[in-house]
């Protein structure tokens, strides 16, 4: 009975062993498996961080660039606001020498009026070429985005809400504006 115990014993052995070996080899495969798909796994994962690092690098190209266009574009925006003086100072004087009692009397005053208009046209020529462009308003409906009204005036000939008067030239730099024109707004007699 020992021989025949010891046999059942080996050959029960034997097919644990083969079990055994088959369970391996498919905790192998399973392993092997999950490998395969985990490393696939991880290479998409990293190709979608880098596609969304390049389009958030690019993203950030595109503002920078965006910035350092505005910068160049409205960097001298106060200096050109602040400019507007030099118009209005000639203005002012041309309209003080005309209306000066004085002056009237004497022979070169049109050629000074007319030395201030070549340089009111210059700077104006410069302005221009710079982007600053005066609003045109007589005539021209009120738009609060573009003028300041200073003042109505009672007109039985325009309709409501029409700029008979600027008291201030506006300004646009650009597609911005650099300052609204001061008008003077018609109204209807009540």
């Amino acid at each position: 009975m020992s021989d025949n115990n010891n046999k059942k014993l080996e050959t029960n052995n034997q097919e644990f062993k083969e079990k055994e070996s088959d369970n391996s080899q498919n905790i192998e495969e399973k392993s092997k498996d999950k490998k395969e798909t985990s490393i696939e796994e991880k290479l998409k994962d990293t190709e979608d961080k880098l596609l969304r690092s390049l389009a958030e690098l690019e993203n950030q190209r595109r503002r920078f660039d965006k910035e350092i266009k505005d910068a160049f574009e409205f960097g001298s925006f106060n200096f050109a606001r602040e400019s507007l003086a030099i118009l209005d100072n000639l203005q002012r004087a041309k309209d003080a020498i005309r209306n000066d009692k004085d002056l009237k009397i004497n022979k070169d005053l049109e050629k000074f009026i007319e030395n201030i208009t070549i340089i009111e046209k210059d700077i104006s020529t410069i302005f221009e070429k710079n982007k600053i462009k005066k609003i045109e308003t007589k005539g021209k409906k009120f738009d609060p985005n573009l003028h300041q009204a200073m003042t109505e005036i009672e007109d039985e000939k325009s309709d409501a809400g029409i700029i008979l008067q600027e008291v201030q030239a506006g300004y646009m730099f650009g597609e911005r504006l650099l300052r609204p024109a001061l008008v003077g707004v018609s109204k209807k007699k009540n």
